[in-house]
């Protein structure tokens, strides 16, 4: 497992601490992403380069972007075309693809030349490119489109699931995502829509994607919740939600926010001008125009004295005071401040 870092913000450069608050790597970068599966990303003169936990960055060479490393391998792209590099940013697979996803289950689906297939980290196609489209594997299966319709190939290239709808993601667990005139459900690994497409796209929301075995559903102007077993578990009745987390889910009613359980039951009571998801046992809430953060209970656990405030993460919580980044743990004292 990597430890955790934090970026943090200094004089406007980026660099990252422990989760004890303590510099690891110094505020040194323009621009940074967040640290996953071991490395993160650092812009140099317009391009990207691997940053790994001890501060080291890999520069053979600079990428127009990177993705996080899955299956210890990540894809990279020059100009149009993706490749894929290892731990050492040594190039595994030479950019020449149109379009290339992450690895799983030992392939990765890429497009060459307009047409969709899977390779091996060899970069040999183990799936030949006959189709329109394809996604990523998930326990055996993939989307896959064939002349504009999506179904689910298995891991010989055969439609297990035969195309049938306009688009497909790739499995979450025993359902996926698929759509039809605009409109998303569900369908499990036996191809049956155990939730007929009916939710409609809302922008900026991530849809049908699941957090703590739920997924935010939006239809005639409502939010409601499915479930991973593939069933609507809260019909669509609140005039906003968010994603669950530890088995909570806000909800705003009559303008107030509070959270339901996964059974759509009110526990803690809509009394908040604003609110977040809940992680490492803490909400991030908005009380008198200032933000705080509160326990599962719904009572106030680090009292509101933020502008603002994001999610708890590995223990820690970056929050934001006249314009000024501070870390806190869950008790709420400060572990680390900009400007210090």
């Amino acid at each position: 497992m990597f430890k955790p870092l934090f970026k943090i913000r200094e004089k406007g450069y980026f660099g990252f601490i422990n989760a004890r608050g303590e510099v690891v790597i110094e505020p040194q970068y323009l621009e940074v992403s967040d640290f996953k599966n071991g490395f993160a990303t650092a812009r140099l003169n317009g391009q990207w380069a691997m940053l790994d936990t001890w501060g080291r960055l890999f520069i053979k060479r600079l990428y127009r972007a990177i993705g996080t490393f899955e299956e210890d391998v990540a894809r990279v792209q020059v100009v149009q075309a993706w490749g894929y590099v290892d731990r050492r940013g040594n190039e595994l697979i030479p950019p020449l693809f149109d379009e290339a996803g992450d690895f799983s289950g030992g392939m990765a689906p890429v497009t060459l030349d307009g047409r969709a297939g899977f390779i091996n980290p060899e970069g040999q196609f183990v799936i030949k490119p006959v189709f329109s489209g394809t996604g990523n594997f998930r326990a055996g299966l993939a989307p896959a489109a064939e002349n504009g319709h999506w179904g689910f190939v298995d891991t010989r290239g055969v439609f297990a699931i035969k195309p049938a709808w306009d688009s497909a993601q790739p499995f979450q667990g025993e359902v996926a995502v698929v759509t039809r005139e605009g409109r998303w459900g569900l369908v499990n690994r036996e191809g049956q829509e155990t939730v007929p497409p009916q939710f409609e796209f809302i922008k900026g929301h991530a849809h049908g994607e699941f957090f703590d075995g739920m997924a935010l559903a939006y239809r005639d102007g409502k939010y409601g919740f499915v479930n991973q077993q593939g069933a609507i578990a809260v019909e669509p009745m609140f005039d906003l939600a968010g994603d669950f987390g530890e088995g909570l889910a806000l909800v705003e009613i009559n303008g107030a926010y509070g959270y339901i359980d996964k059974a759509g039951k009110l526990v803690i009571m809509p009394k908040f001008e604003d609110a977040g998801v809940f992680s490492d046992g803490l909400a991030q809430v908005c009380i008198n125009g200032k933000w705080g953060y509160i326990n599962t209970e719904g009572q106030v656990a680090i009292p509101a004295a933020f502008d603002s405030a994001t999610p708890f993460r590995d223990g820690l919580a970056l929050v934001i005071t006249d314009g000024k980044w501070q870390y806190v743990d869950r008790f709420g004292g400060a572990v680390w401040r900009e400007g210090e």
